[in-house]
């Protein structure tokens, strides 16, 4: 019998690759029950929603962000009862139609309590969007990660994670205070810490827009900094950068975190941008600079 399965999607004004997503979803061999969709955006996706049966519209007038819209997607989805609540991002799309057939047979047969697919750059399926580090150094190369097979304690969340939904109970819903960028590194580590045991699928995939430009090599390809391409995005990133040392005690991270990004910013001689990353990175250092998206200066 094939366990019940509920998405959690989010999305925030892409009407256009929404409808895709809704589409492909609708087209997986393996059935789903509802598609939870939390919609934030300025324009409303109630029309795209409502030619598929299937779709739960959740309408927030306010912007939560991907960690907030996820968090209550998740919720509404766990509600409905499924066994399986699958997480996707509004311009994500799964590869083929046995995407979530082949998600579903791997964590039964690994009795695994999470999983996630690779995922691929749009128009280029032999890259993956976002970075793995083998070996020390990072790679965007599907054919390296493949060739691993599964990986154990290892994914990028959320966009295609399938997660059982008694982890939820067990680790919580996704830190809506970290809006964007991050929320999904502190999934992994509350994972981790809870001892939830999931890993990454390397024989499926879902495509989601590539972030190829935002790595930046510091000193040689073992040492990197990730800079996003908007004040809007750089400051959310660094500020939960910060938030994360601070809040699990991450040493590692907060010595590369500093080292990298003095030698970026110095490299560049970019006082400006030094100036905003430790204003960001210390206000999540400090555990301030939460509060209502009206309220952040950036």
């Amino acid at each position: 019998m094939t366990p019940r399965v509920a998405v959690a999607a989010v999305t925030f004004n892409r009407p256009k690759e929404l409808a895709v997503l809704l589409r492909a979803i609708n087209a997986q061999t393996a059935p789903v029950e509802t598609i939870c969709l939390v919609d934030s955006g300025t324009a409303p996706a109630r029309e795209v929603a409502a030619g598929h049966a299937n779709v739960d519209y959740i309408r927030s007038e306010a912007n939560l962000g991907g960690a907030g819209g996820f968090a209550l997607a998740a919720l509404k989805a766990v509600a409905s009862g499924a066994r399986w609540i699958w997480m996707m991002d509004d311009d994500a799309e799964p590869a083929d139609p046995e995407c979530l057939a082949t998600l579903i047979r791997e964590a039964e047969a690994r009795d695994l309590e999470a999983v996630v697919p690779l995922v691929t750059a749009p128009g280029h399926p032999d890259r993956l969007s976002f970075f793995f580090r083998l070996d020390g150094k990072v790679t965007h190369s599907r054919a390296d990660v493949e060739k691993l097979g599964f990986l154990p304690d290892n994914g990028h969340f959320f966009n295609g994670a399938l997660i059982r939904s008694d982890v939820f109970f067990k680790v919580g819903l996704p830190d809506m205070r970290l809006f964007i960028r991050g929320d999904e590194v502190d999934f992994t580590i509350r994972l981790r810490r809870a001892g939830v045991r999931f890993g990454t699928v390397t024989t499926t995939a879902i495509t989601h827009p590539h972030a190829f430009t935002e790595t930046q090599h510091v000193y040689g390809a073992r040492w990197h900094v990730i800079v996003p391409d908007s004040a809007f995005k750089r400051h959310y990133y660094y500020r939960n950068r910060g938030y994360l040392i601070r809040r699990y005690f991450r040493v590692k991270s907060l010595v590369a975190d500093v080292g990298g990004y003095l030698g970026y910013f110095v490299q560049r001689r970019d006082l400006a941008g030094l100036t905003a990353w430790a204003k960001s990175f210390g206000a999540g250092l400090r555990g301030k600079g939460f509060g209502p998206l009206e309220d952040q200066k950036f």
